[in-house]
């Protein structure tokens, strides 16, 4: 029997089938429009999966989305990124609308899954993922399962303060990784810094032409990061840190600077492994279909 692998994002729903071996056999993504919200978005996703019931038998769907969650109701409590989407029962929705078992938990969770299993975590017993995008997600893997605290809650390192900047992003604690390391507070950083409306591909390609403001944006970024990398190494001292999400994917060279910087700050510099993560955009899908 196949499986469905489905990772819901800010902009982009994405789904596949994956064969017995695991592999992915048809991929497709939609854009995720704010201005439909949650049903109407979703059931562009339904259409797809009650289409490929004619062609194929499926063992379950697994959801990969951006938390907070209520993973043991299904529910999706109030991601910022997910505007409209409080309180919905996706594993719900989804059962009813395609009667296939279908199980839900955080984005980074299934991605960290992936790197865990089949990418650079791969023959560790401890590994802890992170993922840098439009937001900063976290997930701690133990002899490949996901260790999701009392209220699912764990290694949502987004709200870890590492500094004492006033700026609280999406109502997360001000001084927070992802008030200072995400996508789009680099982004915001830099903007406010230079009195220019700029992208998080514009600070780095500004960064590569060795512009001042942008070299301090992201020195201060590495910074902030190896600072909650070092917090994060204090309380679980893993194996193996794997690094991913569109920030690190296209920006590769940070892996060694965040590294280095954050040797400075552990107890065990010399067995601290700091990894750009194999798996690209497919992460999410491949962790997702593991929860079945």
């Amino acid at each position: 029997m196949k499986k469905i692998g489905i990772d819901i994002g800010g902009t982009q729903l994405r789904c596949a089938i994956f064969d017995e071996d695991k592999k992915i056999i048809k991929k497709i993504k939609f854009e995720n429009e704010k201005n439909l919200g949650c049903v109407k978005n979703l059931n562009k996703l339904i259409d797809f999966i009650n289409m490929e019931k004619i062609n194929y038998e499926f063992s379950g769907i697994g959801i990969g989305c951006p938390g907070p969650l209520d993973i043991k109701k299904g529910k999706i409590l109030n991601p910022p990124n997910l505007v409209g989407w409080n309180g919905f029962n996706i594993v719900e929705f989804f059962q009813e609308k395609t009667l296939i078992k279908t199980k839900l938990n955080n984005d980074a969770n299934v991605a960290g899954l992936a790197e865990a299993i089949y990418g650079c975590g791969k023959g560790y017993e401890s590994v802890f993922f992170i993922t840098i995008s439009t937001g900063v997600g976290g997930a701690y893997i133990l002899n490949n399962k996901i260790i999701g605290g009392a209220n699912s809650s764990a290694a949502e390192i987004n709200n870890i303060i590492i500094n004492e900047d006033k700026y609280s992003h999406n109502g997360l604690n001000a001084g927070g990784l992802e008030g200072q390391c995400s996508g789009t507070n680099i982004a915001r950083i830099a903007s406010e810094k230079s009195n220019k409306n700029l992208n998080t591909k514009d600070v780095f390609e500004l960064y590569h032409l060795k512009d001042k403001i942008a070299m301090q944006v992201i020195e201060d970024f590495c910074e902030n990061m190896a600072k909650g990398i070092a917090n994060i190494c204090a309380v679980v001292d893993a194996d193996i840190f794997i690094i991913g999400g569109s920030v690190a994917i296209h920006n590769p060279e940070i892996i060694n600077i965040i590294k280095e910087k954050t040797m400075s700050k552990v107890h065990n510099p010399q067995t601290l492994k700091i990894e750009l993560a194999k798996f690209e955009d497919d992460a999410g899908l491949i962790g997702a279909a593991q929860l079945i």
